[in-house]
């Protein structure tokens, strides 16, 4: 972990946003992100405690407000559709953010894209080698089990189709199970394909074995070592899993 002693007596906030920008840039993200990254919610000026996470749901802000939180960097933003009205559970979450004076500030497909970001940290946590990008995501070399690699990610794995030995493994963090994306991966000689959230459909017209684990497994860590390598906190929000026995 680094430490970053500007944010010790505070930095302005634009300073912030430049760096951040530098990390994920802009331009990277899909069209359909237009309006929905960057600085969504303005705050203070000044900047002495940044943290990150994945959501932005109540239980975060509560955690970033407690701990005097500038600015909340997330992956997902909060403000997915545009507003024409703000009440229930919209108005309880932007009450409490706009009270504090904190800044939001999204990263998103920006940050799926960027070199170093969500799919290399993904990719770096299961211990890929040998790497090749795909249009979203990449395919490495995989020296480890499905059993290893629900202990590297502290999620359950569900297997769809006939997985034997993985010798290439191709993941796309988040929502990536594409019938498309899953050709290129097959393309590139990957031999099964990790993402979260599998559609029916999808599955029945797979060409390689599907890994499906949680979105927030897949996505997290990404936002987790964001916060390591700048000395920023990361604020755990893990959803709960249920089990019936």
């Amino acid at each position: 972990m680094t430490y970053d002693p500007l944010l010790k007596t505070g930095t302005s906030r634009q300073e912030i946003l430049d760096l951040l920008a530098g990390l994920a840039p802009p331009d990277l993200a899909e069209p359909f992100d237009s309006g929905r990254i960057g600085l969504i919610i303005e705050g203070k000026e000044r900047i002495t405690k940044i943290s990150t996470c994945l959501d932005v749901t109540p239980a975060v802000v509560r955690k970033a407000i407690e701990s005097r939180t500038d600015l909340l960097i997330a992956h997902h933003t909060p403000i997915w559709t545009p507003l024409t009205s703000i009440g229930g559970d919209d108005a309880r979450l932007f009450s409490m953010i706009l009270r504090s004076e904190m800044n939001v500030y999204v990263m998103h497909t920006n940050w799926d894209h960027a070199p170093g970001g969500v799919n290399d940290i993904l990719a770096d946590l299961l211990g890929l080698t040998e790497r090749e990008s795909m249009s979203l995501g990449l395919v490495g070399t995989c020296s480890h089990t499905v059993e290893e690699m629900v202990r590297m990610l502290k999620a359950p794995l569900r297997i769809w189709g006939v997985l034997e030995k993985i010798q290439r493994l191709a993941i796309a963090a988040g929502s990536g199970f594409d019938s498309a994306l899953i050709k290129e991966a097959q393309d590139l000689g990957a031999d099964a394909f990790l993402s979260a959230e599998l559609r029916h459909s999808v599955y029945r017209s797979s060409p390689l074995p599907l890994l499906e684990s949680t979105h927030y497994a897949l996505e997290s860590p990404a936002m987790r070592v964001l916060a390591e390598n700048h000395g920023w906190e990361y604020i755990d929000d893990l959803p709960v899993l249920l089990s019936l026995s």
